[in-house]
């Protein structure tokens, strides 16, 4: 597949994401430019609570889905702020919530709030997406990985997420690999969302070939995977103007 082709592809999996801390209204709605002013549209934006209501009144009911986080970044928030925060970005418009896990509890061997946090935001989210975050770069193992990535599908994950991309590792291959071996085994439709530190378009190559292979080449749709990420947005255009400029370069036939 030619990088053009490739960048396309990855350009329609993408969560264009603004979480900086300093984040602002008129950041999100450029955010919400950008998500449909390319060749392609994204998947999804990704932005704070308090901007999906300005994210759905520049998106309309148009392809390009809102997604915002919950418990975020750390994880550690009580049950009951994050079941608030939750039901008010879907009042607002929300088609997607990204959950943080609350890991070190899981990692610490403690799984019942988590598990109660999971089952309220399931329940609270009904037929919209529900994409939790593993926060898999502080793990001190992969099995931990698997661990975490089972507990979240055994209480209503739609997708899995590596990472918040707010700590010092965030994504990699091998608990991608891992994360997508516990979706095989699923029993029904999990996707998979890497996310923190993809940058490059042999960053996402990465990814998407594992994908491919262990799920096979036609799984991978905005259904199913997604990247998060802000810096590979511009990676991936910057692919595409390249082929179009070669293309119409004189004598390029």
């Amino acid at each position: 597949m030619s990088d053009d082709a490739f960048a396309r592809r990855a350009l329609a999996l993408l969560d264009l994401t603004d979480l900086a801390d300093d984040a602002t209204e008129d950041g999100a709605r450029d955010l919400c430019r950008r998500a449909v002013s390319g060749p392609v549209p994204v998947a999804a934006v990704c932005l704070w609570p308090r901007f999906v209501a300005t994210a759905r009144l520049a998106l309309g009911d148009g392809p390009v889905r809102i997604a915002t986080v919950v418990n975020f970044p750390e994880g550690g928030t009580p049950i009951a702020p994050v079941i608030r925060e939750t039901e008010e970005a879907l009042e607002a418009g929300a088609d997607e919530i990204d959950l943080v896990l609350p890991w070190q509890a899981v990692l610490a061997g403690h799984t019942t709030a988590a598990t109660a946090m999971l089952r309220n935001v399931r329940m609270r989210c009904g037929d919209r997406l529900l994409k939790v975050i593993l926060e898999t770069g502080e793990y001190p193992d992969l099995e931990k990985v698997r661990t975490a990535a089972e507990l979240a599908i055994a209480w209503g994950a739609d997708f899995i997420k590596t990472s918040t991309g707010k700590t010092a590792r965030s994504a990699s291959i091998p608990a991608a690999r891992v994360m997508l071996n516990v979706i095989a085994m699923a029993g029904r439709p999990v996707g998979l969302k890497p996310s923190g530190g993809i940058r490059t378009l042999a960053d996402a190559k990465g990814y998407l070939d594992l994908a491919d292979a262990i799920m096979g080449p036609d799984w991978a749709t905005p259904r199913t995977f997604r990247f998060g990420a802000s810096g590979l947005h511009g990676a991936l255009l910057a692919a595409i103007d390249g082929a179009a400029a070669g293309e119409a370069t004189p004598g390029n036939y």
